[in-house]
């Protein structure tokens, strides 16, 4: 029995149209737009993925921290409204990219992810200004890479799975190549005014100076062959 074609195309079509498609829950946008949607929401859902300890150095404005690596994070999202927005974000997108799926199987139907995180939120301007310095300064990061030898800065903090996969063969290039390059490693979470001042939004970010100045910058993993290529 054959069938014309119209009708095979608008068999395919209802078939599809049933089946094949799903609402989207959530997306990722960028501060800006983040931004724009929190205020343009009357008592919008802020979930902040972070540590306790991120949370409480600082946070959006009626953000509501329940920690992703913490045990309880199910238990602390259920208390949501999931037929509302919710706005999620951490330091820099990974661990809110798996809170959003999360919520997606817990039934949230609206999530906006912050993109890159509250790093970009930062970079961007969108943080009330602080007048509070937190760890190093400006003078005093300038005074650190003005050295006759190469300096390379490392910016990590403790919960960045690459800066974890680095830290090894950093400490062992710090040791072996002491003679040609003094490495330091500066935490972002503890550094916050250099982060801000730096516009640093990535984890971890890596700077080679040498004279004081800026030879080569990298964000993101980078594998020690590639690393050691950019050093010696």
């Amino acid at each position: 029995m054959k069938f014309h074609p119209i009708f095979l195309i608008i068999i395919s079509f209802v078939i599809f149209s049933c089946n094949g498609q799903t609402s989207k829950k959530s997306q990722t946008i960028d501060a800006k737009a983040f931004s724009e949607k929190i205020a343009a929401t009357p008592n919008p859902q802020i979930l902040d993925v972070r540590t306790p300890e991120e949370f409480s150095a600082d946070h959006l404005d009626k953000a509501v921290n329940v920690n992703w690596l913490g045990d309880n994070f199910v238990a602390g999202a259920e208390k949501m409204d999931k037929t509302k927005p919710v706005f999620v974000y951490c330091k820099s997108g990974g661990r809110s990219q798996s809170a959003v799926e999360k919520l997606e199987e817990l039934g949230f139907t609206n999530i906006y992810q912050l993109q890159d995180g509250i790093l970009k939120w930062d970079a961007a301007g969108l943080s009330k200004p602080d007048n509070k310095i937190t760890g190093m300064t400006m003078q005093e990061y300038n005074k650190l890479v003005n050295s006759d030898k190469k300096v390379l800065i490392d910016f990590y903090a403790e919960w960045c799975a690459p800066c974890k996969k680095m830290k090894p063969y950093l400490l062992q290039m710090e040791k072996e190549l002491a003679d040609k390059v003094t490495i330091i490693r500066l935490n972002a979470d503890k550094n916050k005014t250099l982060m801000t001042e730096m516009k640093i939004s990535e984890l971890p970010t890596l700077l080679l100076y040498e004279n004081a100045a800026v030879q080569w910058k990298h964000s993101g993993f980078i594998s020690e062959e590639e690393l050691r290529k950019q050093i010696q």
